[in-house]
């Protein structure tokens, strides 16, 4: 089993990953930290809870709210791929008493920060806990400034980011969660702590297409089917127009099965640099993922492949249980 803290900027692919990561018997969830990324963190905080709700837990992880900007850069958000509320504006919803189709959890918000309670948790376990990122590095990257020590007793770092050998998705070179916060991402990187990457080369090999969706969920009426095929039609709408398909990719799930399925992953060791400061490149990461090539010492294990059909199967049969 692993233990792990989740790191998140909820966001429709974050809402699916922390589906799956709370329905997998292999993952401990201890704590869940937002950042700001897709929206605001004070509106990822609140999508967390909503993500919380659908699960009805007795007892709920340890949740604080993290960094509202990033190190250095503006804050760069993503509400035109996820809804105004980055949950497929779902926030709207209303059951026939007016009362919120979606509610948020009785789940009570930590007085400590984000990056604080990265520390705490990281102290608490030490040398055992995943950290699994799947927005901007942000409260990572202040939690090493803070305490570099402290967060060297981490397992390892399971981050959604980056791009290689494709385009981005904000940029010709950049993925989103590392061109929120490039500073973050080059900070993370060079920490000396075990990082493995799930880059877009990866992630764009799993397609969630409507019609597979529906078929999924077909003659369902549950909460958790309701919600799958509410929040994603803001981002099925937008991947039509601007990516070619009417579906998403679900990103950030993909480190939640790097963990509970490695099998289903290949990856290579590979010297990943971050672009922090060109006008054109900026977020933009770089690294020779040939498997002969190594001029530099590895500081990631970045994926490169993932059995795309075994992933999806199990990412439905594990959220729809």
């Amino acid at each position: 089993m692993h233990r792990i803290l989740i790191d998140t900027d909820p966001g429709v692919d974050d809402a699916l990953a922390i589906l799956l990561a709370m329905k997998s018997p292999e993952l401990q969830v201890e704590a869940i930290t937002t950042v700001s990324g897709n929206v605001h963190v004070e509106q990822a905080t609140q999508n967390l809870l909503t993500i919380l709700s659908l699960l009805e837990l007795t007892e709920y992880p340890i949740v604080a709210k993290g960094e509202a900007q990033p190190l250095v850069k503006p804050l760069v958000m993503a509400e035109h791929v996820h809804g105004e509320d980055g949950l497929g504006n779902i926030s709207k919803l209303r059951n026939p008493d007016g009362s919120p189709r979606y509610p948020l959890a009785n789940c009570e918000i930590s007085t400590i920060s984000g990056v604080d309670l990265i520390l705490e948790t990281v102290d608490r376990f030490p040398d055992e806990l995943v950290v699994v990122a799947l927005g901007p590095l942000t409260n990572i990257s202040r939690a090493i400034q803070k305490d570099a020590e402290c967060m060297q007793r981490l397992r390892s770092i399971v981050l959604m980011g980056g791009v290689f050998s494709e385009y981005g998705n904000v940029t010709t070179t950049a993925e989103f969660n590392v061109f929120v916060d490039p500073h973050a991402a080059h900070e993370v990187f060079n920490s000396g702590m075990p990082v493995h990457i799930a880059p877009l080369d990866v992630t764009h090999q799993v397609r969630l297409t409507s019609e597979r969706l529906d078929a999924e969920i077909e003659g369902r009426s549950d909460k958790i089917s309701c919600f799958l095929k509410e929040s994603t039609q803001p981002c099925m709408e937008f991947y039509r127009e601007h990516v070619g398909f009417y579906g998403l990719h679900i990103h950030d799930a993909l480190p939640i099965g790097m963990l509970t399925h490695p099998g289903f992953f290949e990856s290579v060791e590979a010297y990943v640099q971050v672009e922090t400061e060109g006008n054109l490149t900026s977020g933009m990461t770089v690294a020779d993922l040939r498997r002969d090539r190594h001029n530099s010492v590895p500081n990631a294990s970045v994926c490169i492949k993932v059995d795309a059909d075994a992933f999806l199967d199990h990412f439905f049969e594990r959220v729809l249980s």
